[in-house]
Formats: structure tokens, C-alpha cells, sequence
């Protein structure tokens, strides 16, 4: 399985539940096995300037590659990259069962 997990940070702090809305329309998307969009609950003491969340599963990278090219995507990219400042991403295949 492969996880995919993005991490935003909005650029006007007043923006964030609207990133955190657009966000969640990824989730119309196919091809992902578990997916969801969360503020972060900024619970640990240390490093909590990222605001949003992105988390999917997907059963490899050929249908991590299909729900990135399906147009919610490209869509959500456009409405939402104006209003983040950064984006971290991360790539992984679990080794859980």
C-alpha cells in the first residue's frame, strides 16, 4: 500500500477553513483506498506551523498517479496554491498490515 501525505500551510490564517473545504473536495476523487483532509490539531509542543492535512491510501503508485491526473485535482490545485504558503508531500509504501 502506498500513503500519500500532504502537509499545507496557509498564507492569511483567515483562509484556512476555506483551504481546509476546497481540500476535502479530493476526496470525490476514485482510485484511493482511505482519504481524508483534517486540520492539524497542533497538539505536539514542537514545529506546529502546519494547518492542514491531506492523508490517502492507494493500492500503488499507478492509482496514485490516476487520482492526480483526474481534473478535481487539477482544479483544487488551482483554487488552493494561491492561498498556501508551503506544501510538504511524502510518499511511502507501508510496510503495516
Amino acid at each position: 500500500m502506498l500513503r500519500h501525505i500532504v502537509f499545507f500551510t496557509a498564507k492569511d490564517p483567515a483562509k484556512r477553513e476555506t483551504i481546509l473545504h476546497a481540500l476535502r473536495r479530493l476526496g470525490e476523487i476514485p482510485h484511493s483506498l482511505a482519504f481524508e483532509v483534517v486540520a492539524n490539531g497542533k497538539i505536539d509542543p514542537y514545529g506546529n506551523d502546519i494547518d492542514i492535512v491531506v492523508y490517502g491510501e492507494f493500492a500503488d503508485e499507478a492509482a496514485l498517479q490516476a487520482y492526480k491526473a483526474h481534473p478535481i485535482y487539477d482544479e483544487t490545485t488551482r483554487l488552493v496554491r494561491p492561498m498556501r504558503e508551503l506544501r510538504y508531500s511524502a510518499d511511502f509504501r507501508s510496510t503495516l498490515s
